[in-house]
């Protein structure tokens, strides 16, 4: 019985990101591999996503379903193309045309500078989703959506369940996968996402004259998820909430943390086809191969005794660049080191990493933009990772770190500090290394202590990468997780219960 339950709950995610079709971070990981795990678990997971520009339909192989009409706040009506992915064994992926807002260059801004429709644009996703359903009458239990982009939703939906509309009956859950951004948009969005004055309060979507979604979804979903436990605990308090801390403790019940899954079957130094040599825990031959060919692509002297730094990030505050900008000119003059950068952000740190690609020729390479290929070789190559972000809520990067074998040297904040175990100098036991003070010094000192460790102690490198490759943040106890979540929601409004 337990069984038919599970192969009949219908969940949908609406997001902005999903990869590969489009993604700018974590998130886009997260709504790829979530809804497969739970697939795997009976549930009927889907997805609904913007077709952005950029998501060409032929390459893939996306086939055109009958359009919808959604009928926006103050009786305007959005025609919108619906396309679909749903190849065999895959998660099914309803995207949402709409040329006026989604064909754009970027999914959210344009060379940094946030689209001002934002609001009408996500609020547009939300209803075209919701009338997709409809309109197949494929009415999901729960809808599941992330980040301020889709936060709205929960609050809509309140409105149709007052309304007596079908998806009004569904429960709503949030996941927020980084509570520094928070969608503000001017409150003149309210009539068109079908929102009365109502909704316009200090404990709804108001926040300081505009409207807020992240704080209105906080309001309104059934049960709210962030993506690590620390994280969970760092955004209850000031500063680590952005100002929202009072409004989430508000609804501490129904709120937890859940680590994220890294995905192994794309993952894994065993069978990765991005990488020039295979290996695993047992046997590391192939990952000095992957060095040696990472060193000879990226132009660094060719030494396999000196350590290889990677770096595989946004390259913005919130990763830590100021630290990196303070601390590693310093270390590459007083350490023997290399470093390999792959990313692309903010126009002050790009050209750091160019200069400093520049002033030390032969040991430093970097590379601006993002490549998926050269992201792989450089997990596979490098021996240290360096993630020294002043605040991460999971990070995904350090776990694909650890598979492949490459110690993890971070600062002890959100998942970082729930997925790196702290070198043991005595034992010769971990998985990285972590300073816990934001501050150039205890990155520095931390940087220096992983330096020293590989050449004095090559043994206890050795037991550590072994030890790290062993470890797996995989999806199936989270998907469990969210699971219970959803059963929970769902039958809280099967019931009737108010919302």
């Amino acid at each position: 019985m337990q069984q038919m339950v599970e192969q009949a709950l219908k969940v949908l995610f609406v997001a902005s990101e999903c990869a590969p079709y489009a993604k700018c971070g974590g998130l886009g990981d997260v709504v790829a591999s979530l809804p497969k795990a739970l697939r795997s678990l009976g549930v009927d997971a889907r997805v609904a996503m913007p077709l952005y520009d950029s998501i060409a339909p032929a390459k893939f192989g996306l086939e055109a379903e009958p359009p919808c009409l959604v009928n926006a706040g103050g009786g305007e009506i959005n025609g919108c193309g619906v396309w679909r992915r749903a190849g065999p064994g895959e998660v099914p992926v309803w995207f949402i045309e709409h040329n006026r807002f989604f064909a754009r260059g970027g999914i959210y801004d344009d060379h940094g500078i946030e689209f001002g429709d934002n609001a009408f644009r996500f609020g547009l996703l939300g209803m075209a989703a919701a009338q997709v359903c409809r309109d197949r009458e494929w009415l999901p239990d729960v809808v599941h959506v992330h980040d301020w982009p889709t936060a709205v939703l929960p609050v809509q939906m309140d409105a149709w369940r007052r309304a007596g509309a079908p998806l009004g009956r569904a429960g709503s859950v949030l996941t927020i996968h980084n509570q520094s951004y928070q969608g503000y948009s001017h409150a003149s969005a309210l009539g068109y996402l079908g929102l009365g004055p109502e909704y316009f309060t200090a404990d709804a979507l108001e926040s300081w004259g505009k409207i807020n979604l992240l704080k209105g979804g906080m309001a309104f979903a059934d049960a709210i998820t962030t993506v690590s436990p620390t994280y969970a605990k760092e955004i209850l308090a000031e500063p680590g909430g952005n100002g929202l801390s009072a409004h989430l403790n508000k609804r501490a019940a129904d709120f937890t943390g859940i680590l994220n899954g890294a995905d192994y079957e794309v993952w894994n130094p065993e069978a990765d086809r991005l990488i020039p040599a295979h290996y695993r825990a047992e046997s590391l031959i192939g990952k000095v191969v992957c060095k040696q060919e990472l060193q000879e692509e990226m132009g660094l002297e060719e030494d396999a005794t000196i350590p290889l730094f990677g770096i595989v990030a946004r390259l913005t505050a919130q990763k830590g660049t100021g630290l990196m900008r303070a601390v590693l000119p310093a270390a590459l003059d007083t350490l023997r080191m290399h470093l390999v950068v792959l990313g692309a952000g903010e126009g002050d740190d790009e050209n750091f990493f160019r200069w400093l690609a520049g002033a030390y020729p032969g040991r430093v390479a970097t590379t601006i933009g993002y490549a998926d290929e050269l992201a792989h070789r450089i997990q596979a190559g490098a021996d240290f990772f360096l993630m020294p972000s002043l605040f991460e809520p999971c990070g995904l990067s350090q776990m694909y770190a650890l598979r492949y074998g490459t110690l993890p040297v971070v600062h002890a904040t959100g998942g970082l500090e729930d997925t790196v175990e702290q070198y043991n100098e005595g034992e010769g036991t971990g998985t990285g290394f972590k300073f816990y003070e934001a501050a150039a010094p205890a990155f520095h000192d931390t940087l220096s202590w992983a330096v020293e460790t590989w050449q004095e102690r090559p043994s206890h490198i050795t037991r550590m990468r072994e030890q790290a490759m062993r470890v797996r943040f995989d999806w199936e106890m989270s998907a469990q997780r969210y699971l219970e979540i959803y059963r929970r929601v769902a039958a809280k409004h099967a019931s009737g219960a108010e919302a």
